[in-house]
């Protein structure tokens, strides 16, 4: 017995961590049976003590929200609220059969929609759906309200009471606890390089375990792993920008004392700062952000003088051209890019010109991401340093959105006729409904069972809705059997059955996790027998009626998800792959077309486009982040490896951070680009040719990201990685000849931002190897390449 007890122990630990199931089981275990006796052997109201039964099921088995205990007990008190009015408003539609399954289409389709803002609405939405379906489902007149509510407001209250006193979880936050760690590891490698330390390698390997670790916690969440609040909000943006700053260290190189930009070395220095104590302030949000405000104005400091210094060390070009920076060019931008005599050595020549600027961009590039990082930062903690009054008036930290506009753009992301969650919330609402119907049309004795079959085993494919609809009724059969079994002897003695309740509560809490969903269903199925033969003893027989609701439930969510988008998540991901992708794309594009435009001429249009397309990118960005949510939660066997698909995930945010490199890289056009004190460079405006150059480069970029996303929902075969074009660098070289000083020998900012858009532009062509891959490793697009 002991070894079994150890096995048993061993088991819970490895599949609750952190005891959070058996915390939420244990407190149900506790407050259903006393709110259930007090309704109803002192009380003396059956409806009422069936309410109070059920809510404190719903609001402590099938909920658990995290955070600090504040945040707990609001969005507690909130789901209180909610909940109530759903028990009133499913009362009210029960007194017709039409009127209820409408109710239930509508209200059931709004609270799985809802659950794309945030965990806490997706966490929350089975006690929501539970609170209309049980009234829903039973029928009552308007005068059963009070009694219901009464019932519900009681578990609801008692509920808040026993979160906050009853084995209380701690109040940790792995995201954010992962985040700050990362942070810090960051900070680490960057002076671990600069300063030669000999423990460097050691440093390296800890910075990609911290990164690691941050994306599995975020990949592996269920639910999007952030609530509303605008700290949440600023700290999930972190995990993308935080993996992009570790891959734009990777690819950069150590700056020396004695390299000619030293400019480069203070700005990852600084990088390095803000990354410290931005981690100490992520970790402790109430102390002062002066640190962080500090090292954010040396990094933007350093920025500036990167541009400049940048700009010195461009060796001086000879060829064709008036090169007197009066702006007169004599090359069309139609001409070939040919090179001619004038040209020689021209590879030589685009060699020291990318090669001078190769550290100032991969430090500019770094200074810009991280740059952003303190911005999230200092914005989540403004927002935790919010008074309770700011809080209750709804007033955000500035810079961030406020809760309802946030909200909106998360929904709004979601109304694609291609999205995962918009297909499992019409296939959940038509499902619960149609439940509703039937149990209506077929009167059956239960009818709350019968959609509670359905809830329990919707899931996003008609295959895995036929695997759970098979265990619940497997489970239920044998719950049954247990409880057959135990009643036999008992008979119609109710004492014996007030000991068994809690144990049984607790069983079904904690079964599912630790055991399996049938296991669950099994344990479930035994607690609802003693439960109603408490209220009205009729033995073996009400578990008997449960097994056929509950097949009805089952066989109605199996047609269900036969009719409705019966291929699942796997397939959804791959036509989320490539709408992120194609928008992505276009934002690059509207990112450098906005950068060639003249300074004082760029027609209002232009930014707004810009605009325009990086929200569609974060939205289709949300779409695929939810569908890959939903491909790791959905049972059965992947046909292709999680590796992968986190790989062409990262294809995605490398190339949005790329856009938003390039849009802010231009958007700093001035007359002072390099900053307040510094010498002022011109900012001249990309003559023909260069904008020719770029745009032409540009588009063979965006094309090919077109071309695969296409290839990744079987529009086409995957196409070939582009190769390195020399002669494209030839033709920016000699366009720059225009751009790169002015009749003083000064360089523009124009010189040294054309050529950095050209290294993103670079980086990106680069990376195509490395998600053409494994696309044609795993079949994914069917495994064709375009031909040569």
């Amino acid at each position: 017995m002991p070894a079994l007890l150890q096995r048993l122990r061993q088991r819970l630990t490895a599949r609750d961590h952190g005891l959070l199931v058996l915390r939420r089981a244990g407190r149900t275990a506790i407050v259903m049976p006393g709110t259930f006796a007090l309704c109803d052997q002192v009380i003396g109201n059956p409806e009422m003590a069936l309410f109070a039964a059920f809510g404190s099921f719903a609001m402590l088995m099938l909920v658990g929200f995290g955070g600090p205990m504040r945040q707990r007990m609001q969005a507690q008190a909130s789901l209180a609220v909610v909940s109530s009015l759903f028990v009133c408003l499913g009362t009210l539609a029960s007194q017709a059969a039409w009127l209820a399954c409408l109710a239930m289409a509508v209200l059931g389709f709004g609270v799985l929609l809802a659950g794309a803002v945030s965990s806490v609405l997706a966490g929350a939405s089975t006690s929501l759906l539970l609170s209309f379906i049980l009234p829903v489902s039973l029928p009552g007149a308007a005068s059963d309200v009070p009694d219901r509510l009464a019932g519900w407001g009681l578990a609801a209250v008692v509920g808040l009471f026993a979160i906050r006193l009853l084995w209380p979880e701690p109040a940790a936050d792995p995201l954010r606890g992962r985040a700050v760690g990362a942070c810090r590891a960051l900070a680490a490698r960057l002076r671990s390089e600069d300063e030669a330390s000999p423990d460097h390698q050691q440093v390296v390997r800890d910075a990609h375990r911290a990164l690691d670790e941050l994306q599995r916690q975020f990949l592996t969440t269920p639910y999007r792993p952030t609530g509303l609040s605008a700290s949440d909000r600023a700290v999930v943006r972190l995990v993308d920008e935080l993996n992009w700053a570790r891959r734009v260290i990777v690819h950069s190189l150590p700056i020396h004392d004695d390299s000619p930009i030293l400019a480069a070395r203070r700005a990852r220095i600084a990088a390095a700062n803000v990354l410290g104590h931005g981690a100490d302030l992520l970790a402790a949000p109430r102390t002062s952000p002066d640190a962080l405000h500090t090292a954010s104005a040396e990094l933007r400091a350093a920025l500036f003088a990167l541009e400049r210094d940048a700009a010195d060390v461009l060796p001086p070009l000879s060829g064709r051209g008036p090169g007197n920076g009066t702006g007169a060019s004599t090359v069309s931008p139609d001409e070939p890019d040919e090179p001619d005599e004038a040209d020689e050595p021209a590879d030589r020549q685009v060699t020291e010109v990318i090669d001078a600027l190769e550290p100032s961009f991969r430090a500019h590039e770094l200074a810009f991401v991280v740059g952003a990082i303190g911005d999230n930062i200092d914005a989540a903690a403004r927002a935790e340093r919010r008074t309770w009054v700011q809080r209750l008036l709804g007033r955000q930290a500035t810079g961030l959105p406020g809760t309802l506009s946030a909200a909106q753009e998360r929904v709004s992301a979601h109304v694609d006729p291609h999205s995962v969650w918009l297909h499992n919330s019409v296939r959940g609402a038509v499902g619960l409904a149609l439940a509703v119907l039937v149990a209506n049309l077929t009167d059956v004795q239960h009818a709350f069972w019968v959609v509670v079959g359905a809830l329990s085993v919707l899931r996003s494919n008609a295959l895995s809705t036929g695997q759970n609809a098979l265990r619940a009724v497997l489970g239920t059969l044998a719950g049954f059997a247990i409880g057959a079994l135990l009643l036999l002897p008992i008979g119609s003695d109710t004492t014996p059955l007030w000991f068994l309740l809690p144990v049984t509560i607790l069983v079904a809490g904690v079964a599912p996790a630790v055991i399996s969903f049938a296991a669950g269903q099994a344990a479930f199925t035994l607690e609802l027998v003693i439960l109603f033969n408490i209220l009205q003893p009729t033995g073996w027989r009400v578990g008997l009626v449960r097994i056929e609701d509950v097949a009805i439930g089952c066989g109605v969510s199996l047609v269900v998800g036969l009719l409705f988008w019966p291929r699942g998540a796997g397939a959804a991901l791959n036509t989320a792959l490539s709408q992120a992708y194609t928008a992505s794309s276009r934002y690059l594009a509207a990112a450098v077309e906005f950068g060639m435009r003249r300074p004082g001429s760029r027609p209002a249009s232009t930014a707004v486009e810009a605009k325009r397309q990086a929200v569609r990118a974060a939205s289709a960005a949300r779409r695929m982040d939810d569908a890959f949510r939903q491909y790791l939660t959905e049972r059965g066997a992947k046909t292709t490896p999680l590796a992968e698909f986190a790989m062409l995930i990262g294809g995605v945010i490398g190339l949005r951070l790329a856009a938003d490199t390039v849009l802010d890289l231009w958007e700093r056009d001035g007359d002072h680009a390099f900053g307040e004190g510094s010498a002022a460079r011109p900012t001249q405006p990309p003559h023909a040719q260069l904008r020719h150059t770029l745009l032409r480069r540009t588009w063979q970029v965006t094309d090919w990201y077109d071309d695969f996303a296409r290839s990744l929902d079987g529009g086409r075969p995957v196409p070939r990685s582009l190769d390195q074009d020399a002669d494209a660098d030839r033709a920016l070289v000699r366009a720059l000849r225009e751009d790169l000083r002015d009749k003083h020998g000064i360089a523009s900012a124009t010189a040294v931002r054309a050529i950095w858009t050209g290294d993103h532009l670079s980086a990106l062509r680069r990376n195509q190897p490395t998600l053409v891959q494994p696309v044609l490793t795993t079949g994914l697009a069917h495994g064709e390449r375009a031909p040569d």
